[in-house]
């Protein structure tokens, strides 16, 4: 796991690219250097009365510009959120990170990899098409309908593949209806989404044999494995509780399939 730095980071641009969903670069002398695809940073608001982070996954990683991309749905009024949307270019924010561990690159270019997304999943998943040095990357991302964000940049960096819940672009239906329409096949997977789709993707992958790393999404407090608020069941011991749980701010988020229940 990388070190984690706080910084005061600089808003470079905003904008939005969905229904309620904002698309934010930030400028950071230390956190870029150091983060991998499937890690994610916590942002402070400027509210003093929320003590508490807000978790946004790493969607983009411009090492060479100190830059990180991050990708995000406001989920309400008053839950940091909103107020992260409203900032503009030259705004300041403070940030803690890269946390958590994210997913193993895989480096055989003759494997066949999927790298699956749903909802607000699917951002994560782009900077791992982009490293990843596969000959055969098969990108499938789940979309609610037609607002298909990021689209251009996840075809720019592999075979994409789009399911909407309304059948409006792609294959109507989620992402295992993708792949079954679509006859695809792969040697290891990379998923990140909401549990129902991760649950799926794990019985596929158990049923085939095929290795599958996830990315589990929860509610996180403190975000560096401390409060224990973020836990999920595993098949080992952890360590720091010595219970059958894993700590996903810490351990994870991205986990081996097999290592852990949903």
């Amino acid at each position: 796991m990388s070190e984690k730095t706080r910084e005061i980071c600089t808003v470079v641009s905003q904008e939005s690219i969905g229904a309620g969903i904002y698309s934010m670069w930030i400028q950071t002398d230390r956190i870029a250097a150091d983060a991998k695809p499937g890690q994610f940073v916590s942002l402070y608001t400027n509210d003093k009365s929320k003590i508490l982070p807000r978790p946004i996954s790493l969607c983009e990683i411009d090492k060479e510009n100190g830059r990180l991309h991050l990708v995000y749905r406001v989920t309400g009024q008053g839950t940091g959120t909103d107020e992260f949307s409203q900032m503009k270019a030259g705004d300041t924010i403070p940030v803690l990170g890269p946390l958590g561990n994210g997913f193993p690159v895989e480096k055989d270019e003759g494997k066949k990899v999927f790298l699956m997304g749903g909802g607000i999943g699917v951002p994560p998943i782009l900077e791992l098409a982009k490293q990843m040095k596969c000959e055969k990357k098969q990108i499938i991302a789940g979309y609610r309908d037609c607002h298909t964000f990021l689209r251009e940049e996840f075809e720019a960096a592999g075979t994409l593949y789009i399911a909407t819940e309304d059948g409006s672009v792609g294959t109507k239906g989620n992402v295992m209806d993708a792949i079954r329409e679509n006859a695809l096949e792969a040697d290891v997977i990379y998923a990140c989404g909401p549990t129902p789709m991760l649950r799926a993707i794990k019985k596929y992958a158990e049923e085939n044999g095929i290795e599958c790393y996830i990315s589990l999404e929860e509610r996180m407090a403190c975000g560096i494995g401390a409060c224990l608020a973020c836990v999920c069941k595993s098949r080992e011991k952890d360590a720091h509780s010595n219970v059958n749980n894993k700590r996903i701010c810490k351990d994870g988020p991205v986990f081996l399939s097999t290592e852990v229940e949903i």
